[in-house]
């Protein structure tokens, strides 16, 4: 995740231009935006509802119902846990649990040294293998509680090594 770009107002409302005249601009603006950022900063709000004469209101509100899209920046590394029935049905509520216990975060968020960002997924298609997740873009099948932290070790370390 570390390799999208920072708040640029310029960036963004060229995004903006490019798509506003679209029909149905507001979805393809905000992917746009998410697309370079890697999540719509709170100040293109405005900048978003000016170009489409909506309100800040109208906009924050769609932001906020599609869990897609964030308003904070996402960590470097994006952790997906499978809620899926074939998941639940070989243990990932026991591995939800304690995944959000060992980075000390719910869904939808990121952890505050910025490493890791966590997020539901409805199925990764990897059934048999469950419980399932996914590391970016990496799906890792059969995860028990200790493979998570054995996991969580190696690419924490990992990520210390590169700095």
């Amino acid at each position: 995740m570390s390799d999208k770009a920072k708040w640029d107002p310029q960036a963004v409302q060229g995004i903006i231009a490019s798509l506003q005249h679209k029909p149905g601009a507001l979805l393809p603006i905000l992917h746009g935006i998410q697309n370079a950022l890697g999540y719509i900063p709170p100040d293109s709000v405005p900048m978003i509802a000016d170009a489409l004469q909506q309100t800040r209101a109208e906009i924050h509100g769609v932001i906020t119902f599609y869990h897609h899209f964030r308003l904070t920046p996402p960590g470097r590394i994006k952790l997906e846990v499978c809620r899926a029935e074939a998941c639940q049905a070989r243990g990932s509520r026991n591995l939800e649990s304690h995944v959000k216990e060992k980075l000390g975060i719910d869904y939808h968020h990121t952890t505050l040294d910025r490493e890791f960002s966590l997020e539901p997924v409805y199925c990764l298609g990897n059934c048999a293998c469950g419980p399932t997740i996914r590391v970016d873009d990496d799906i890792i099948g059969r995860i028990t509680p200790e493979k998570f932290d054995l996991l969580v070790d190696e690419l924490t370390t990992t990520a210390l090594e590169i700095r």
